[in-house]
């Protein structure tokens, strides 16, 4: 099994955090989302995972290396790939072509889900994760029938035509149909809406024969805004209260963490309340604060504040009163 994970996007609804970090590398309850999200894969299939192909911008060697690391860690290859150019989520998965062969799994690097049950891939030409939501506009949709294979794809339909968004988690019985599905796409310049999509050639495959159902998940984690990441962060640490593992760690003074709570390293707490549903990067220092429902990555100085619904960058400084914040790295707020 190889697994595709294009994330060479500029992540702007999360600007100012992506000017600095990308997207995917930004920490959600004290681990990168693209860790968690291909954690989360190799948790509901059974499958030994060969390879992960991350598909990038020109994010750096020090990025690249923290990826292999992470596909390293579940025991698979790591490998680097590079979309130069935003043409589409098929061009995106065509940037790692050599890996597509046998069974792949593609897996776009803005979403994380829960689920509760193992995916059998041998009984499937194909699986697209979906899940129901109220405004679907802004999505794929699949159309399913009574036998629960799905009959259409349609991207981004501005009326109703299904409430099922694809959530961008895709599993194929045999990449190489998919890749000369996509290559005909690129060949024959066959765009929708401007760009390259994985839907047409999806629809391609199920015109000739190819079955895909629906795989359904119990929770759909978007970390596309800053809203939404730390909504995500605070559903991940209600999940897994394990995850304050280094508490042992925690130099703390006449100070309260109320579970669930994320706490890094060498975290230094006085006169301040943490959480509950907050996340507290490695080497910070926190003095006379209360933080809830907020996530401070690594090496952060907050003095005086009350931090709600936040994300506070790595290396910032926030002294006095700030309420729903939202500031990079190396940045500086006071009142």
């Amino acid at each position: 099994m190889k697994i595709i994970v294009p994330m060479a996007g500029m992540g702007k609804r999360m600007r100012p955090h992506t000017l600095t970090v990308p997207k995917p590398l930004i920490q959600v309850a004290g681990k990168p989302i693209v860790q968690r999200l291909v954690e989360d894969i190799a948790k509901v299939i059974d499958e030994k995972i060969d390879e992960i192909a991350f598909v990038i911008g020109d994010f750096g060697k020090e990025t690249e290396q923290k990826l292999i690391t992470i596909a390293e860690s579940l025991g698979a290859k790591g490998t680097i790939h590079y979309q130069k150019e935003a043409l589409g989520t098929a061009h995106a998965i065509m940037c790692a072509q050599s890996a597509l062969t046998g069974k792949v799994i593609v897996a776009f690097a803005d979403t994380l889900f829960k689920a509760d049950f193992k995916i059998e891939t041998a009984q499937h030409d194909g699986i697209i994760w979906v899940q129901k939501i109220d405004d679907p506009r802004m999505f794929g949709v699949v159309k399913v029938n009574e036998q629960n294979i799905i009959t259409d794809f349609v991207e981004k339909p501005q009326t109703f035509v299904s409430d099922l968004a694809i959530i961008g988690i895709y599993y194929f019985k045999d990449g190489d149909t998919l890749k000369n599905e996509l290559q005909y796409l690129l060949d024959h310049n066959i765009k929708e809406k401007g760009e390259f999509q994985l839907t047409n050639a999806l629809e391609n495959m199920k015109q000739k024969g190819a079955n895909f159902s629906p795989g359904k998940i119990t929770e759909w984690l978007d970390c596309g805004n800053k809203d939404a990441t730390v909504y995500t962060n605070a559903r991940i640490l209600s999940f897994d209260h394990t995850e304050s593992n280094n508490k042992a760690l925690l130099v703390s003074r006449n100070s309260l963490v109320i579970e669930p709570c994320y706490i890094g390293k060498n975290v230094v707490l006085e006169n301040s309340i943490i959480g509950p549903y907050a996340s507290i990067g490695d080497n910070t220092q926190i003095t006379n604060s209360n933080i809830r429902n907020s996530i401070v990555q690594q090496n952060v100085v907050i003095e005086n504040t009350i931090a709600e619904n936040s994300m506070l960058g790595a290396f910032s400084e926030v002294k006095q009163s700030a309420i729903d914040l939202s500031i990079s790295d190396y940045s500086v707020y006071k009142v």
